[in-house]
């Protein structure tokens, strides 16, 4: 007879399958005690799922006509009323509440799925607010919510335009990640601010540059703030700066998002406990403010990404020989030779570096590595663009194989162009790396552009000594579009 693991042992097992999804569909099948705990999973965020994808459409639809059966006979009365017709997945009786197992909540996402799915307007806005009612009277806690007035889809090429009424939702004391723009009703940041104090994660798109008393209230009420992540593109954030100053000792990471002169972020330099900090400008004129910035000492910070433009070259490494010490991660979008002489310099403890180097600057990796002795990660670009001759790819090789730390395993390369190193040299590169004295499995990662398949740009010869050497446990090969990667290393505002 098979041995039944009790319950509390599968729902500890399943918790770690949250992110794959195929796994957890297939538990779907098995029986009755793991079909609900996988459910339970599965819709705790129904809308993390890659919307682009070739699927993305039939689950959104699918996701859409089951909350359209958990809806009550009166929603339902009241959407048929109006000639709004939606198929549901069964006749029958659902086997969940799948509604009350939901504790992210998107309104974006909501309007999306159902504007892809109905032609009329009016009709969705109907179908959102009778859908936001029901999550607002089933969901008992919520821990996440997503709310904008409007958000650009870029695959769509189209502005989606909440248009709600946003009903009483008690669930939401609990609610620990907060999304929203700054011109939401006042009465909605009211709402909040009068049973919502744990908050841990803010996330504020500013528009219009308004900003209500009841936002800088929910704001300023909370206990214990975390994470706070402002974005401005046609508006500031300088009205909300007297409240988030006030989290200064709790807050731990700040990420500042957009293109607004006037949105300063010199107020930085009152958190003290900051441990993660991210800038992302696509203007340098936004970074005048870090001429103060290079100054302060944040004796806790690990991690520091500048995606794009950067502040000008002798503050940000000013910044470095204070800071660089205690930096685990850094990420720097735009690069020269005196900086990355810098990071080798003030940065010795980094377990993970993205810097660009171009096709002369081979001596600056090479310091970096012999400098960096806890490094495991570097990201590289090769190839050549349009004004930039980045790092032959050969040579980015054999520097890794002659220079790199003992717990060295993960190298990022940035396809430009088309592979161009011979499967020879990449078999020297895999039988040096076998001789190491550490014996770790390197972890190979080829990043494309979207639509690009970089099996196309290589010959079956090369493809032939990836898998002999992964076959021997020496490499892990894999490849990775651009936009994945932007999204993980850059961690920009993305609405969900």
């Amino acid at each position: 007879m098979a041995c039944k693991l009790p319950t509390d042992c599968l729902n500890e097992i399943f918790e770690y399958l949250e992110e794959d999804k195929f796994t957890l569909h297939s538990c779907l099948l098995v029986n009755h005690l793991w079909c609900e705990i996988s459910v339970r999973i599965l819709w705790r965020n129904i809308l993390n799922f890659k919307f682009h994808s070739k699927r993305s459409f039939k689950v959104e639809f699918s996701i859409l006509s089951t909350l359209i059966a958990c809806l009550p006979d009166e929603s339902k009365k009241h959407l048929y009323d109006n000639k709004v017709f939606i198929s549901t997945p069964t006749s029958k009786p659902l086997l969940f509440n799948y509604v009350s197992f939901c504790k992210a909540l998107s309104i974006f996402g909501i309007n999306r799925m159902i504007d892809n799915s109905l032609s009329s307007k009016d009709k969705s806005s109907l179908v959102a607010n009778e859908i936001i009612k029901m999550f607002a009277n089933q969901i008992s806690s919520l821990k996440k919510l997503t709310y904008h007035i409007y958000c650009f889809d870029s695959y769509n090429n189209n502005y989606y335009v909440s248009n709600i009424t946003f009903p009483h939702f008690s669930g939401a004391r609990d609610l620990l990640e907060l999304c929203c723009n700054s011109n939401l009703s006042s009465d909605f940041f009211y709402q909040l601010s009068q049973i919502c104090r744990n908050l841990q994660s803010i996330s504020i798109d500013f528009n219009d540059n308004i900003v209500s008393n009841e936002l800088k209230e929910l704001i300023s009420l909370q206990n214990n703030l975390k994470h706070l992540t402002l974005s401005a593109f046609d508006g500031s954030w300088a009205d909300i700066i007297p409240a988030v100053s006030k989290h200064s000792r709790t807050i731990t990471k700040l990420n500042f998002y957009g293109s607004d002169s006037n949105s300063t972020f010199s107020f930085i330099s009152l958190f003290s406990n900051l441990q993660e900090l991210i800038i992302s400008f696509f203007d340098a004129v936004d970074f005048e403010n870090f001429k103060k910035l290079q100054y302060v000492n944040f004796p806790k910070l690990q991690i520091l990404k500048i995606p794009y433009e950067r502040p000008k070259l002798e503050y940000i490494i000013k910044f470095l020989e204070i800071n660089g010490k205690t930096l685990k991660k850094l990420y720097i979008g735009e690069s020269d030779k005196d900086l990355g002489l810098s990071i080798a310099k003030f940065c010795p403890n980094l377990k993970s570096l993205f810097i660009i180097l171009k096709n002369d600057e081979l001596d600056i990796l090479k310091t970096v590595l012999i400098n960096c002795q806890y490094l495991e990660s570097i990201k590289i670009w090769y190839g050549k663009d349009y004004f930039i001759d980045y790092l032959p790819e050969k040579e980015i090789f054999e520097t890794i194989a002659k220079y790199s730390p003992n717990n060295f395993c993960e190298l990022k390369i940035f396809n430009y162009a088309n592979s161009v190193i011979s499967s020879d040299d990449l078999e020297s590169f895999f039988i040096r790396w076998e001789k190491r004295i550490s014996k770790k499995l390197l972890s190979l990662i080829i990043i494309v552009n979207e639509g690009d398949n970089y099996y196309d740009n290589i010959s079956s010869k090369i493809l032939e000594v990836i898998e002999k050497y992964e076959d021997l446990g020496t490499v892990k090969f894999l490849t990775k579009s651009n936009d994945k990667e932007i999204k993980e290393e850059e961690e920009d505002y993305y609405y969900y």
